[in-house]
């Protein structure tokens, strides 16, 4: 059995659900989203709560059940509250700007790099600070670990672009190991 997939989601008033077949609907104030839902599993509305069910049982069922559940919950987390994702850019001569819609980075390649936004994304820049904001949670991290990878942070000076919070483990360099 799974725990996870077991609990209930309690859908709040300001959400609309709507399943059909397999695929299951959430508009929510922030917008609108939608997922096909593995035919392993079985979604249901009562009493105003999502319950779910195994339908088909497999050696995967169980994995599914869970994963179903927390998909739909990020779903309604999203359309109500939103999801960001913020990043800190760390070097000399690095910063970010937007351009319209778009994201450009400027990280010590002799051009910019530009990122579009992606329908449903929306950049801010504020000093050296990037946020990634949007409903889908997963489209959100995706677009953050694009713009990471542009320029990940090296160990030995810590610059580069990384994740708000991240601690990047910083090696010695060439000084303290000729000192010996």
């Amino acid at each position: 059995m799974s725990r996870i997939g077991k609990k209930p989601i309690l859908i709040p008033e300001s959400v609309e659900v709507k399943i059909e077949d397999q695929k299951i609907m959430i508009k929510g104030p922030k917008g609108e989203l939608e997922k096909e839902v593995r035919p392993e599993i079985k979604v249901e509305i009562k009493e105003g709560k999502i319950f779910f069910s195994p339908q088909i049982e497999t050696k995967k069922t169980k994995a599914f059940w869970g994963l179903t559940r927390a998909l739909i919950n990020n779903m309604i987390k999203g359309v109500t509250e939103g999801y960001e994702k913020k990043l800190k850019i760390e070097g000399l001569g690095y910063r970010a700007s937007l351009e319209g819609e778009d994201l450009v980075l400027e990280v010590g390649f002799t051009h910019p790099i530009k990122i579009k936004a992606q329908p449903g994304i929306k950049f801010l820049v504020k000093e050296n600070i990037v946020t990634v904001l949007g409903i889908d949670k997963e489209l959100v991290g995706e677009i953050a670990a694009k713009i990471r990878k542009v320029k990940p942070p090296e160990p030995y000076k810590g610059t580069g672009i990384r994740y708000l919070g991240e601690i990047i483990r910083r090696k010695v360099g060439k000084k303290a190991a000729t000192a010996e």
